[in-house]
C-alpha cells in the first residue's frame, strides 16, 4: 500500500468539489439516490475520489435498496478503515479511506451472503475506473 497521504484543508478545499469536501472531508452524506452510482451496473474498480485508492471491486457490489452504491466486502482489507461513529445519536460504524482518510459511507451488518455486510458508500466518495 501507498503511504499515508497528508493534506492541509486548504489543499483538499481546492482540490475537490464543494460537495465532495463536505463528505469526504467533513463526514456528510449525500441524499439518497442522487449518487452517480448507487444504480450503475458498470463493471470496474472503484476508487477513493481524493487520492485514486482502490476501494471497491463492482463484483461486490449489490442493489440494497437504499439509495447509496453497496458492496458486499472492500476491495482489499487494507484500503479501509473502519471506526466507531456515534453522531446523530446512533451507533455506527464509519468506513473511511485507508490512505487519505476520506469518509466513504458506513458499514452495516443487513447485507448478503457470504459476508452479511453492507458497506453503504456516497457516490461522491468514490469514481469508477472502468475495466475495458
Amino acid at each position: 500500500m501507498k503511504p499515508k497521504l497528508e493534506k492541509t484543508d486548504e489543499a483538499w478545499r481546492a482540490e475537490l468539489t464543494p460537495e465532495q469536501y463536505a463528505v469526504c472531508r467533513q463526514k456528510g452524506t449525500e441524499r439518497a439516490f442522487s449518487g452517480a452510482y448507487w444504480d450503475s451496473h458498470a463493471d470496474g474498480i472503484y476508487r477513493c475520489a481524493c487520492c485514486d485508492e482502490p476501494l471497491f471491486d463492482s463484483a461486490e457490489k449489490f442493489d440494497s435498496g437504499c439509495g447509496w452504491p453497496s458492496f458486499t466486502a472492500p476491495a482489499s482489507a487494507e484500503g479501509v478503515e473502519e471506526h466507531a461513529d456515534r453522531s446523530h445519536l446512533m451507533v455506527r460504524t464509519e468506513v473511511t479511506c485507508r490512505r487519505c482518510g476520506a469518509h466513504l459511507g458506513h458499514v452495516f451488518d443487513d447485507g448478503p451472503r457470504p459476508t452479511g455486510l453492507r458497506y453503504c458508500i456516497n457516490s461522491v466518495s468514490i469514481r469508477l475506473d472502468e475495466r475495458t
